[in-house]
């Protein structure tokens, strides 16, 4: 890939060809649209607050905090938080899916979760190891597999060795299957779920964004859309505005009505 594209490979040579790069400005894009419940809000403003005071933390000899494990169902805003913190902090986000670094060979495994360590403490950036619990499942769960504990120890190595001024951002879908020695050494730990109301008409809000609509679409849409997730409800009103594009109409109910019907989202209770 051209190195003017915002996603760049990471060059073989550093052993991490399976990651995928970031810029800051692209980041800003992805996640301009993120919303967050009050909880994550606060944390993610105080997460970033510290890292501003890194002279007064260390005044006071205590400890920043650099590693951020996010959990809860799919679709519900951790990648966007990624994004998000990288815009932020004004740093690259290196993205990689932890079960895509699993080799056939499982030593090799180890190998390439070193060097997206040793990467990271080299290259400033936010390191963003989605589907986590691909490498760190509990050590106890993988007996027919011996050398996943291994992999784990590898990690465990890692993590307690990671410094620097990147930041570590880590995803799981199953984090009750995350093995304890791992989940201890994050210092934050956010909590994702299925959007509220008010937070799915936020959202809504803010994908509609200036396109024309009909009156009280924003009503119809979030009641038509309960149980959603943030990535179900974006994909739906994208799909919507696509119908309205192509009709050369304003959004209408009809076509948020298709798109859930062409979309089918995996309802869950919110």
């Amino acid at each position: 890939m051209s190195k003017t594209n915002h996603i760049n490979r990471i060059p073989r040579a550093k052993g991490i060809d399976m990651a995928a790069f970031y810029s800051p400005k692209e980041c800003g894009r992805k996640a301009k649209h993120i919303v967050f419940s009050a909880d994550n809000e606060r944390v993610v403003e105080e997460f970033i607050t510290i890292l501003g005071m890194k002279e007064q933390f260390a005044e006071h000899d205590v400890p920043m905090p650099n590693k951020m494990v996010m959990f809860g169902p799919p679709g519900t805003g951790k990648t966007l938080t990624a994004f998000h913190l990288a815009h932020r902090l004004q740093l690259p986000l290196v993205l990689v899916r932890l079960d895509a670094i699993i080799h056939s060979h499982l030593g090799e495994t180890g190998s390439n979760v070193r060097k997206l360590f040793e990467y990271a403490r080299a290259n400033p950036c936010v390191l963003f190891l989605d589907e986590f619990d691909a490498v760190g499942r509990t050590r106890e769960s993988n007996d027919e597999v011996k050398e996943m504990a291994r992999v784990v120890n590898t990690l465990l190595q890692c993590l307690d060795e990671f410094e620097g001024d990147s930041i570590l951002v880590a995803a799981t879908n199953l984090e009750t299957q995350l093995d304890q020695a791992i989940w201890r050494r994050f210092d934050t730990k956010m909590t994702y779920s299925m959007p509220d109301e008010s937070s799915r008409r936020l959202y809504i809000s803010k994908l509609m964004g200036q396109f024309e609509q009909e009156s009280q679409l924003e009503d119809y849409t979030c009641e038509r859309l309960t149980g959603c997730s943030y990535a179900d409800v974006e994909q739906i009103v994208l799909k919507a505005k696509r119908k309205a594009i192509i009709a050369s109409s304003p959004l209408h109910e009809q076509f948020i009505n298709d798109a859930y019907v062409e979309y089918m989202p995996r309802v869950l209770a919110t």
